[in-house]
C-alpha cells in the first residue's frame, strides 16, 4: 500500500512491507517505485524491511526543483529514511537509482550497510564520456517534451531485450506513460553528474548486477565499475535489458536475496 512522508517539504509516496534488516530501493528515471521493484518489494519482505520510495519527480511523489541535482537527490533520500527511523539501510539502485546510491553512500557515511547497483552508472558522464553524456541529457530534455505515448516509444524499447514478456512489461510502460515532465527532466539532469569520485572510496559489500541485453548500462560498464570499486562482486544476467528488475525478476531477486544475506553484519 502506498503511504506518504513530507522530506524537505516534498511530499514522498513510498511502500513499506515486512520486517528485518532495512532495503531500500531507488528506481530508475523513469518508472515508479512499485512498476520497477514490485516483485522484489513482495519476495524480500519475507526476510527484510523492504522500502521502496517514488523519487521526487516520479510516480505519487511531488516534483523537485529541475536543477535539483544529484546531492540533492542523495540528501533527501537519507532524509527519507531517516523520517521513516531508518539508520542504515542496504541500498539497492537501478539505472540513475545507482548513481543515487552512490551519491547517498559519500555524502552520508554510515547508511548504507551495502551497495548494489543494477544496470548502473557512475554518472552519465562517470560511465559514458561527456559526449555520450552530453547527447543523452539533450535526448532526454527533448523526450521530456513528448506526449506520453510518444514518450514510451522513445524511452520504452532500450529499456528490454527484444523477447521481453509483453505481460511483464506493460506495466512498467504504463508507468513510464505516467511520466512527469518538470520531474523526469530533473532526474535526468540529476543522472549526468560525475560520481566516480566515488567509486575508491567504497568500503561496503558492493554488488554490481548487468544484464548481457542492456543497451542503455552494457556488460562493458560494470565491467569498468567492477575495476573501481574495491572488492566489488560483478555478476552479469542472461537475457534481459536494462530493467532486468522488470524483466526478469526472479533473477533478480535470486541474485538480491543471496548478496543480502552475504551482506548482512553478524548479529
Amino acid at each position: 500500500m502506498t503511504q506518504h512522508v513530507e522530506v524537505g517539504g516534498l511530499s514522498i509516496a513510498f511502500e513499506r512491507t515486512g520486517t528485518g534488516p532495512a532495503v531500500a530501493l531507488a528506481h530508475g528515471f523513469v518508472g515508479d517505485a512499485r512498476s520497477t521493484w514490485g516483485r522484489q518489494i513482495e519476495a524480500l519482505s519475507d526476510e527484510f524491511t523492504v522500502v521502496a520510495w517514488d523519487a521526487p519527480g516520479a510516480g505519487g511523489s511531488a516534483d523537485p526543483p529541475e536543477d535539483f541535482g544529484v546531492d540533492a537527490y542523495a540528501d533527501c533520500l537519507a532524509a527519507f529514511l531517516r523520517a521513516l527511523q531508518i539508520e542504515r539501510a542496504h541500498l539497492v539502485g537501478l539505472s540513475f537509482g545507482a548513481a543515487l546510491a552512490l551519491a547517498a553512500f559519500h555524502r552520508h557515511r554510515g547508511l548504507a550497510l551495502s551497495l548494489t547497483l543494477v544496470s548502473g552508472y557512475a554518472g552519465w558522464l562517470g560511465s559514458l564520456g561527456r559526449d555520450e553524456a552530453d547527447q543523452r541529457l539533450a535526448r532526454s530534455l527533448e523526450a521530456s517534451r513528448l506526449t506520453p505515448d510518444e514518450f514510451v516509444v522513445a524511452m520504452g524499447p532500450s529499456m528490454f531485450s527484444p523477447s521481453a514478456d509483453s505481460e511483464l512489461v506493460a506495466p512498467f510502460l504504463d508507468s513510464v506513460r505516467a511520466f512527469h515532465p518538470s520531474g523526469f527532466r530533473a532526474m535526468a539532469r540529476a543522472s549526468y553528474a560525475d560520481q566516480r569520485h566515488v567509486l575508491a572510496e567504497v568500503d561496503v559489500p558492493t554488488l554490481l548486477l548487468y544484464a548481457d541485453h542492456d543497451l542503455r548500462a552494457p556488460v562493458s560498464l560494470g565491467a569498468a565499475l567492477h575495476g573501481a570499486v574495491p572488492g566489488s562482486e560483478f555478476v552479469v544476467l542472461t537475457g534481459p535489458g536494462h530493467a532486468s528488475t522488470v524483466e526478469a525478476p526472479d533473477d533478480v531477486t535470486r541474485e538480491l536475496r543471496r548478496f543480502l544475506r552475504s551482506a548482512e553484519p553478524p548479529a
